[in-house]
Parts: C-alpha cells; sequence; structure tokens
C-alpha cells in the first residue's frame, strides 16, 4: 500500500513523452478502479464497494520505462494493458519493446507483465515505434496496433490457443500519431488513423475476417484527437477536434463529419453511453481550452439536435477519463494540474448533473 504523498507524474528513463493519462474502468462485480502513471508504474484506487462513493488506498502496479499505454476490457471483464516501454542502457543505446499484462479481477494483482519484443530489428527504427492500442475481441482475441518506423500499420494478436502470432505489417503508410481502435459487439474490428493529407479508416467485414487496406480520406483532424463509441449495433462513432476551430466533430461511416461545438484543447476525448431522464445519450469529455474538464452531453446518434456541454471548472493535465458505476451513473474522472486524481459522480438531479470532486 501506498500514503497520499505519492508522486502521480512519471517520465521514462530515455527522457521523451511523459506517460500520462487517468483511466477507468468497472470490474465485472461492479467495482470502478482507477490507474494513473506514478514512478515506478501505476497507481491503482478500487472502490471498496460497488457504487462507492470511497475508494481503497492506492497500489502501486510496477512497470517502469514506459511512455504510452492502452488500457482495454473484454467480454469478461478482465482488464489489458499494452504499454510502449523504453530503456537506455549503459552503453547509452535506447531499446524499445511492447508489453503486455492482464487483470483478472478488481483489486487483485495483475500480472507479470510479459515483452511483445518490437517489429523492427534495428535499434534505429525500433525507437521509432509509435503508441500502441489494444483491443479484444468478442470471442476474446487480443490485438494489438501500432504505426511502425515507416508510417505503416503493424499488428500482433493472440491466437484461440493463447499463444502470440508475429508481427504483421499491414503495408499501409503515412500514419501520423495515435491510433484509435474498437472492437465491435459483433466481434469485428475497427481502426482509424490520422495522416499527413486526412484519414485511414480500416474495416473488416465480418468478424475475424481480413481487415484490409485503409480507406482514406481528406478529413481534416487535429492529430492524436480521436476517440472511438459503439453508438449502435456493430455501428462505430469517431470523435475529433477540428483543427479549423469548430469544436468536436462526429463522425459514422457513409455520412459527413458533422460539427458538435465546444472548445477543445490539446489531447484525445473520452466517450462513453448512458440512459439519461430515459434517453440513450453521449457523454463525451475533453480538456479544454482554458484547461478545465469539459463534458458534453447529446442523444446518441442524434448529432443534429446538437450537444450540451458543460465546463466543470476543474483543471486537469489530460483528458478525462468516462465510466459507468454499478448503479448507472456517470463518474468522471481528471488528474488536477497538482497530480491529484479526483472524481464526479452524476447525482440524482435531472440530466447530468455532478457531485462535488473528491480525491480519490
Amino acid at each position: 500500500m501506498l500514503g497520499r504523498n505519492t508522486r502521480t507524474t512519471s517520465r521514462s528513463a530515455a527522457g521523451t513523452d511523459a506517460l500520462r493519462g487517468v483511466w477507468l474502468v468497472r470490474g465485472k462485480e461492479g467495482r470502478l478502479s482507477a490507474y494513473v502513471p506514478a514512478e515506478g508504474g501505476l497507481l491503482r484506487w478500487t472502490e471498496t464497494r460497488a457504487g462507492g462513493p470511497d475508494w481503497d488506498r492506492p497500489v502501486l502496479v510496477a512497470v517502469p520505462h514506459l511512455t504510452h499505454l492502452s488500457v482495454t476490457q473484454d467480454a469478461n471483464g478482465y482488464v489489458h494493458f499494452v504499454g510502449r516501454r523504453e530503456q537506455k542502457k549503459a552503453d547509452g543505446r535506447r531499446v524499445v519493446d511492447v508489453v503486455y499484462a492482464i487483470q483478472y479481477q478488481s483489486g487483485r494483482a495483475v500480472s507479470q507483465w510479459r515483452s511483445l519484443g518490437n517489429p523492427h530489428k534495428d535499434a534505429e527504427s525500433a525507437a521509432r515505434l509509435g503508441r500502441p492500442v489494444v483491443v479484444v475481441t468478442a470471442a476474446g482475441m487480443v490485438h494489438i496496433f501500432v504505426r511502425n518506423a515507416d508510417g505503416g500499420l503493424t499488428l500482433r494478436r493472440e491466437q484461440s490457443d493463447g499463444k502470440w502470432r508475429g508481427w504483421e505489417d499491414r503495408n499501409d503508410s503515412g500514419i501520423e500519431g495515435s491510433l484509435a481502435a474498437i472492437a465491435l459487439s459483433s466481434g469485428r474490428i475497427e481502426l482509424f488513423a490520422t495522416t499527413d493529407g486526412g484519414t485511414l479508416h480500416w474495416s473488416q467485414k465480418q468478424a475475424g475476417g481480413a481487415l484490409g487496406a485503409g480507406y482514406p480520406s481528406g478529413f481534416a483532424v487535429v492529430r492524436d484527437s480521436v476517440a472511438v463509441l459503439e453508438t449502435g449495433p456493430d455501428r462505430p462513432t469517431y470523435y475529433w477536434t477540428d483543427p479549423a476551430g469548430h469544436g468536436v466533430v462526429a463522425y459514422r461511416a457513409g455520412g459527413w463529419p458533422v460539427a458538435l461545438g465546444g472548445a477543445p484543447g490539446e489531447g484525445s476525448h473520452a466517450a462513453t453511453r448512458a440512459f439519461l431522464d430515459g434517453y440513450d445519450c453521449t457523454v463525451l469529455a475533453h480538456k479544454g481550452v482554458d484547461g478545465t474538464a469539459v463534458i458534453g452531453v447529446g442523444v446518441t446518434e442524434n448529432e443534429g439536435n446538437g450537444v450540451w456541454w458543460s465546463d466543470t471548472g476543474v483543471r486537469c493535465l489530460t483528458t478525462p477519463a468516462l465510466a459507468q458505476d454499478a448503479f448507472g451513473r456517470v463518474v468522471v474522472a481528471v488528474v488536477g494540474e497538482d497530480g491529484e486524481p479526483r472524481a464526479a459522480r452524476q447525482t440524482d438531479e435531472p440530466g447530468l448533473s455532478l457531485s462535488g470532486w473528491n480525491s480519490l
């Protein structure tokens, strides 16, 4: 166990990008867990009981030298972690690899971190490896996507017997920044990336089928701002920041991007669905241009009727995290400018009214 004076900021050994973020997930038994970068790994807080409001003291999940992290859950509620690790050796070499771990139950230990290597053999190319993103299909197969040193898409996936296949090059090019990926309820996978001239969009035609080549578009997207949410059966919606200053954009395949307003700052967006006042709503969150956590609410897939935006006034270091607790209430988590994680929970008032912000 760790005390309150534990520092929740971290920088890679090689002095590259700091690992930043907050991740919020709900376990199978209903308890929420929050993960925040810390020196030497991640700090994890877990609700003492399903629905909160109290949290256990933080526990350190040891995994040093991470520069980036992707977190997802599978159908069983298991939490999967994939990170980019960068270590500086005594001779000055930078060694970069992808590491993977899994947590089977809220509040329990995370498995041993396993290195999945690097698709590049030479050290110079390996050091330019991008940020991995992980998804798990309905059948339980783990897929890891990453931008390689040449700007192409590389994949590594788990087989049905639990063994890992080798790295697979998808022969695409021009990818810039991070990837947005989703495993849909149907079992299909979709993937979205920005390029220097627009976007690439990959989509399986059926579960387990070929991913195919990335479909290009000329959509203007702020790099590293894309998020994705399943807003209908087997139907994802992508959200990103418009570089022309039109705020948040929503896009579904076959349509055109729709401006949703808002004034997002740097970083990506968080998205979840929740029933509010009897309506299926999409809740969005981002770090606003003024550095505070901003929440948006609109009826799911009804972007034409607009999104209601609310500035919480709470300053944050990075994109807030969204989840629903055991009672279906929306929970928002942020890391404040002081490095302290805080959370607010939906109240019983109409719409999406949040409680006061409490430190975890």
